[in-house]
């Protein structure tokens, strides 16, 4: 018997190597968190308290995600099992991600169902010039519905065997997403108010950034898969790389969905608005 087959695995099942990247992982999120307090509070600049956060979580992807793809492509180690496996795991990271958003649409409801003394007993608070969810905003919704459109497509398209039309909904759907976050970008740049104006700003930022924040890793992952897509490495019965990046997109569409609808239109009230 030969090496090969003796080392062989009498189960459907795969034992993951050890990794470092969940250590370093770890220690990049609180690199990165503990620099943003530094920044937003204006301890230190950008380059020495948030940039190497975002190397080292770029870092953590570049590795880990190769070493997934190794497994999924080389060791051929993703068997239907390992697939259900895979299944049940980012389901359950995404109701972790529904709960943390959550938090911040708590925060917004005590703030705005309730409002204090200290902000007039209003809301939006009594001198705040809010953005006219009819705008930017409404653009950007229709920009993110799309996309979940183009991403639908792409699926489709890929369990069907047309790769074509798999590259070309998949493209679609990063372009899309770069152009939300250049329109979001710009709306940040002109916002009437600032993070530290107040608990209407606040509960804006941290809601809508956060938002932002996994509209790039989403972009990102989908730019995985493009690259993936050109190399022939998707199937269409094994392709739980590109299933797992849309479940996550049309998931960063649905909070959009109830921070336009809750956050933008309902919680600006009556105005006034920027701009108007």
């Amino acid at each position: 018997m030969s090496d090969a087959a003796a080392h062989k695995p009498n189960h459907p099942y795969h034992l993951v190597d050890p990794s470092p990247w969940p250590l370093v992982g770890s220690i990049a999120g609180g690199v990165f968190t503990i620099g943003m307090v530094f920044y937003m509070h204006g301890k230190a600049g950008f380059l020495v308290s948030v940039l190497p956060g975002i190397v080292l979580i770029l870092l953590t992807m570049l590795g880990w995600w190769r070493d997934v793809v190794k497994e999924a492509e080389i060791d051929k180690a993703h068997s239907p099992v390992v697939q259900i496996g895979l299944r049940y795991g980012m389901a359950l990271f995404i109701a972790s991600e529904v709960m943390f958003f959550v938090a911040f649409f708590w925060a917004f409801f005590d703030a705005s169902l309730f409002p204090k003394d200290a902000v007039g007993g209003v809301w939006p608070p009594q001198g705040v010039l809010v953005l006219d969810p009819l705008q930017i905003p409404l653009l950007n919704t229709l920009i993110l519905l799309l996309s979940g459109c183009t991403v639908t497509w792409a699926h489709h398209a890929l369990r069907e065997g047309d790769r074509q039309n798999f590259i070309r909904g998949l493209a679609l759907t990063i372009l899309l997403g770069i152009i939300f976050t250049g329109f979001q970008a710009y709306e940040y740049a002109h916002a009437p108010f600032g993070f530290k104006d107040g608990i209407y700003s606040s509960t804006f930022y941290m809601a809508t950034g956060f938002h932002g924040f996994h509209v790039l890793v989403g972009t990102l992952f989908l730019i995985v898969c493009l690259f993936r897509g050109f190399k022939g490495h998707f199937t269409p019965d094994h392709h739980f790389g590109f299933e797992a990046a849309a479940w996550y997109w049309h998931f960063v569409d649905v909070v959009w969905l109830f921070l336009f609808a809750w956050i933008y239109i309902w919680g600006s009230g009556p105005g006034p608005y920027y701009g108007a």
